[in-house]
């Protein structure tokens, strides 16, 4: 194969579409990476940053298997910090074959204290603290991250459902699944269907 041959064959295949999801502890990044995986990403939860360019280095190859992925990091990882995140993205950007984006999931702080407290779950960086102080210094560690992210949501005023169609509806994919829509006859005497989303009573028809 010459050179020209080989770098119109690296022209025509396909970018990886990579999806860095960061933001604030309780802002909705386990949501979002849900909706992603429901619109056709492969969505990765907690994924150490030192492993994301040997995971890419697979999905690059010439026969590689080019899906988009959904990667979601933050404070949990042992080596988590602003200026790993930048180590592991920087060159990641500058590739030709990768189309990456960071997404920052914000919150106000009054709301992300709720729902630590109505979960009882511990703030990551507040373990042995009150969770107002991890929040805040979680908040002041990502501020470099926050500015620079392609996309910020803010979360504060969103429900489930709004975050899962905000983010599903910015990085939908042309294969995702469409909506599946299953018909199914039940008798009232042998009880409701389990997994029935909608039920409609047609006793006042003919049978049938």
């Amino acid at each position: 194969m010459t050179e020209d041959q080989q770098t119109g064959t690296e022209a025509m295949r396909p970018r990886v579409r990579l999806l860095l999801i960061t933001g604030l502890s309780g802002a909705g990044r386990t949501l979002s990476l849900k909706a992603l995986e429901d619109v056709g990403f492969e969505a990765i939860d907690n994924l150490p940053l030192s492993l994301i360019g040997r995971l890419l280095s697979t999905l690059t190859q010439p026969d590689g298997d080019h899906r988009a992925i959904a990667i979601a990091v933050d404070f949990r990882q042992r080596d988590f910090s602003v200026a790993a995140f930048d180590q592991a993205a920087a060159p990641l950007a500058a590739r030709d074959d990768i189309d990456l984006s960071v997404v920052f999931l914000d919150c106000d702080t009054e709301v992300l204290a709720r729902r630590f407290t109505e979960t009882r779950r511990r703030h990551p960086l507040g373990e042995d603290r009150p969770v107002m102080d991890g929040i805040m210094q979680e908040r002041q560690l990502l501020a470099p991250l926050k500015d620079r992210a392609d996309l910020l949501i803010d979360t504060s005023n969103l429900t489930v459902g709004e975050l899962r169609a905000l983010v599903g509806g910015q990085f939908r994919l042309p294969n995702a699944p469409g909506l599946a829509v299953s018909v199914l006859s039940f008798s009232y005497r042998q009880g409701l269907p389990r997994e029935a989303d909608l039920v409609f009573d047609v006793r006042f028809l003919a049978n049938p």
